[in-house]
Parts: structure tokens; sequence; C-alpha cells
């Protein structure tokens, strides 16, 4: 498995793999879950740990700018986003960020009480909107619809169209502008979950006029576990909304220690608590690997790396069937196929070097991230599949055993 690919001659993108520490014999397929390392991250967390917070201590907030360390990083975030300066933040988890989110766009619509989103959406999503609307108790209904029904159910009755981007398990995705364009004449906000898109592919929540957004940091970002999320308003709804959660780092002068609450201008009365210097830290420095990338090479390269997944599975694999839509166009950077058994064969698969996820029912889930996958890994991590199901290696107890964490 030392060839390399006629794909990987040309690829813009192939020196950025150095940047990434990748054990020796890993060929990771599960960075739609959580990110590579960047090479340069620890010894840039050991800075912030050994010089700023060991030497300049409680200095450290204003002579390392600690303090607006959650807008400096939001700002990059926004770069790979469509997002203007001064829209997004980092702070809080997904979870958190769709609870602020959600209820600010209610109260901008305070004579509507549908929460429309779909089946395909991430559990979380539905949830905080089920919890929020249960607190509210004001009527609020959240109305769920199969994805392929979202423009039709986009009725005069919807305050708020929720809607994740790309699909976790499948990969689909919605068309952002064309689905935002139809809320706005229905007199509906929308709110975008960016968990699967940000660092993925092209995104510009500016350009369609999304209302609201959030996403993680620790996919493609590559932010590591638990990474700070992110959030954005649109520049036209951040002096008219605040958030839920009025905690001290939302006011206008938290340094006052005023005991009333007034909200400060701009996105940063989104935020909440002390930042988390040391993670927010880890996710700021990951950002560089994207410093020098164009999305659109991102997303070139993600298409042929899952076409190419793709093809070779299906001639290889003739057990599996695919579950993500066929036209790369309407797919996130992510593959998906279903097998009764999928379970135990991705845990065959880690076994072996190759890692993928899965998502129950039957889905066996594989991403692409460009900046460190090539070709050459995808027909050796296709061979490795190949074999596992032809020789049934998968068929153990230790394999169909499930783990806390799938």
């Amino acid at each position: 498995m030392n060839s390399q690919h006629p794909s990987d001659l040309n690829d813009v993108l192939k020196s950025k793999k150095d940047a990434f520490q990748i054990p020796d014999g890993v060929i990771y397929l599960d960075g739609n879950s959580l990110g590579v390392l960047p090479k340069h991250v620890p010894d840039r967390l050991q800075e912030v740990v050994r010089s700023e917070w060991g030497t300049s201590l409680i200095r450290a907030w204003n002579t390392h700018s600690w303090i607006d360390l959650p807008g400096r990083t939001g700002d990059r975030i926004g770069k790979l986003i469509g997002a203007p300066a001064g829209t997004v933040v980092a702070c809080d988890s997904t979870s958190v960020n769709v609870f602020k989110v959600l209820s600010a766009a209610l109260s901008l619509r305070p004579d509507r009480k549908v929460i429309l989103s779909d089946a395909g959406n991430f559990p979380t999503d539905l949830y905080v909107a089920s919890g929020l609307k249960e607190l509210l108790a004001k009527g609020h209904e959240l109305r769920v619809v199969a994805p392929e029904d979202v423009r039709s159910a986009i009725t005069p009755d919807v305050a708020v169209l929720m809607l994740t981007q790309v699909d976790y398990r499948t990969g689909r995705v919605h068309d952002m502008a064309d689905l935002t364009e139809l809320a706005h004449e229905a007199g509906a906000l929308a709110i975008w979950d960016l968990a699967h898109s940000a660092g993925a592919i092209p995104v510009d929540l500016q350009g369609a006029k999304a209302d609201f957004a959030v996403g993680c940091g620790y996919k493609y970002l590559n932010g590591g576990p638990g990474a700070p999320a992110f959030l954005y308003v649109a520049p036209d709804h951040q002096d008219k909304v605040a958030s839920p959660l009025t905690g001290w780092m939302g006011h206008e002068a938290p340094f006052a220690f005023d005991l009333d609450y007034r909200p400060v201008t701009g996105i940063n009365r989104m935020t909440v608590g002390t930042p988390p210097i040391l993670s927010l830290s880890s996710l700021h420095a990951a950002l560089d690997v994207f410093e020098d990338v164009d999305m659109n090479d991102i997303r070139a390269k993600s298409i042929s790396l899952s076409e190419l997944f793709i093809s070779e599975v299906e001639a290889k694999c003739p057990q599996l069937q695919l579950a993500s839509p066929r036209d790369p166009h309407q797919r996130g950077s992510q593959v998906s196929f279903s097998f009764t058994e999928g379970y135990a064969v991705m845990q065959a698969l880690i076994a072996r070097g190759v890692i993928g996820d899965f998502r129950a029912p039957d889905i066996m889930r594989f991403g692409f991230t460009p900046l460190y996958l090539s070709h050459q890994d995808i027909v050796d991590a296709v061979e490795i599949l190949a074999d596992i199901l032809e020789t049934r290696s998968w068929d153990t107890p230790a394999f169909k055993t499930r783990a806390k964490v799938t």
C-alpha cells in the first residue's frame, strides 16, 4: 500500500497532510466526528499554559488578549463560512448556542408559533427546540417534516426554519440560499446548523441572507474534543435580540459589576460566561491550517475523494448499499453506506486501522477531510473493507458488542 494514485500527483492540497499528526498505519475517515490534531497545536497550548497562564497569571486576560479570544476566533471561522467580521463568536457548545439563537429568533416573531425542522436534523437541535417550547409555555409547535418536504412546509404560520445544512447520517445537503429565501418570503427566519459544513464545504451565510447559524469546533475545524462551538447573528439582528442566558460576558460593562443587566451591542451580547481559554486557544491555533487554503479547492478534492470511494466500494463491496445522495453536489464531505451488521464491520475496520464511525440503525459513515486524506488512502481503505466483508472477519462477539460511543 505504498503506491500513489494518479489523482494525487497534481493535488494542490497534498502538502497539508504534513501539518497533521496522523498515527502510523491509520487511515482516518472520521474527521466529520473529531478532526485530527494539527501538529503545531500542542506547542501553542504549552505556550498558553506555561507562559501565559504560568507567568502572566490573571494579567494574561489583558496582556495576552484572552478576553478578546472568542471574537478573534469567531472572525477566523467567519472567513470559512461567508460571515463578515463581528458576526461570529466562538463560545459554549452547539446545543447551548441552538438554545440561544432559537430563543432570539422566536422573540423576533412573537405572533408566530411554529418551529419548522426536518427528520434529518441532528437530534440535539430537536431536543433543544422541544425543551425551549416547553420552557416558554406560549403554545409553540415543533413541526418536523421529511427533508424533501421542507419547501412545501414553509407556510405563513412558521416563525423559524431550523435546519442542519448537511445531514449527519447521509451527508445530504440542503440548499441554504433557496430555503432561506423561501422562509423570508413567508415571513419566517432561518437558523442553520453548520456542524458538518464549516471547514468542509463552501458556505456563504451573508450571501444566503441567513439570519442565524451555529456550528461546532471539533469536526472539520480540528479544534480538539469538546472544542468550543460558534454562533452567527446577521448584522441586522444583532442589536434587536438578546441571549436568553444573560451572563456577565454579554453585559455592556461586565467589570462595572452592576446589578442590572444591559446587553452589549454587537455579537458579544450572545456570550454568557467566562471563555474557556485553553480549549479556545486550541481551536484558534488549529484554524491556522486554513489560512492559505481556498474552500473551493477543498470542495473539489472532497468530491474527487468521495466519488472514488463510492466507485471502489460499489465495485468491491456489493453487500453495502449507498445511503448518501449519488450526486456529489447534493452531499457534503461524507459518504454513508448501509449494512445490517454495519456496527460490527466498522469495529473490524477500526481494528485494521481504517477509522470511520456508525450511526443507528445501520449506517456506516465515512468522512473525507481533503487536508489530510489522499486518493491512495481511499483505495487502500476500500481494499481493507472488501477483505473484511469477504472473510466475514467482522462476525465475532467482540466486534458486535456496542461501546458507549459509536
